[in-house]
């Protein structure tokens, strides 16, 4: 049967972010849907932002589409342009290739929940805006390095 039971599905509160940027995780987790369903095409989550907590630091995809909907709780969405509060039911979809890195940050006093759905190609890199990192995404896994190519040790780079 193809249903997927949201309750069964195991939530992921790892990163691979480098450190320092490992941190900056904290209070993000995430149920992974797609993987839970055999979907190999795009990926489905359901991020769960603690209060304080952010989505990710602030990147864009050269190569892969992201949509993003509120689900429950409020959050702000950060963009080159400066800050637009998000609602349940609000959405924002980030097409590949936009250089305008994006993150959601839940200021409020309760978890925000965040349908995330994206492309999930072989091959992809995404850039952090605000910070001299950026990651290449392959079958073998992600490789972190910072922007001129000088790789990040140890964690987070699982090639």
């Amino acid at each position: 049967m193809p249903r997927i039971d949201p309750a069964s599905v195991r939530l992921r509160t790892t990163t691979t972010y480098p450190p320092p940027y490992d941190a900056e995780a904290r209070g993000r987790s995430a149920l992974m849907l797609s993987d839970a369903g055999g979907l190999s095409q795009f990926g489905v989550n359901v991020t769960i932002l603690e209060p304080g907590a952010k989505s990710s630091m602030r990147h864009w995809h050269e190569n892969e589409d992201e949509f993003v909907m509120v689900l429950q709780g409020d959050c702000v969405l950060v963009e080159d342009a400066g800050e637009t509060p998000m609602r349940a039911g609000d959405c924002a979809a980030f097409p590949a290739g936009n250089p305008d890195g994006h993150h959601f940050i839940n200021r409020g006093p309760a978890a925000c929940r965040l349908l995330v759905v994206g492309t999930r190609l072989d091959h992809d890199i995404a850039h952090y805006s605000d910070i001299d990192l950026k990651v290449t995404i392959t079958p073998e896994g992600n490789r972190f390095t910072r922007r001129d190519g000088t790789p990040y040790p140890g964690k987070g780079n699982t090639t």
